[in-house]
């Protein structure tokens, strides 16, 4: 599954923008562009933060999202996991079923 690459090319074709258009406004080859879409970058197929930052700009997209679909942490939540240690504790060890109460409760208490 390549949720971030299929994202990328989503926006991409949102904005009009074919690789060859996208990759110069970006700072990287069509190809490397190429890869990122298709999940099939060499080391640990994740591209770096300051190109998902760079996409995140000219795409006008949620850098959070894109971030987190590619496995890298928003500083924003980093912080507050290590604001908050013992409740991330606690919150990784819940059940999928309890994560989804609490989403639902949080969802309610929000509006």
């Amino acid at each position: 599954m390549n949720e971030f690459g299929d994202r990328i090319r989503e926006l991409r074709k949102a904005k009009g923008y074919s690789l060859r258009q996208l990759a110069p406004l970006v700072d990287v080859g069509f190809s490397y562009l190429s890869k990122v879409e298709n999940g099939k970058l060499d080391f640990d197929g994740s591209p770096s933060v300051s190109l998902i930052h760079r996409l995140a700009d000219v795409l006008e997209a949620d850098e959070d999202e894109l971030l987190l679909l590619a496995h890298h942490i928003p500083k924003s939540i980093a912080d507050r996991i290590f604001e908050n240690p013992d409740v991330f504790r606690k919150l990784a060890s819940c059940s999928d079923n309890e994560l989804e109460a609490i989403t639902r409760k949080t969802k309610r208490s929000t509006r």
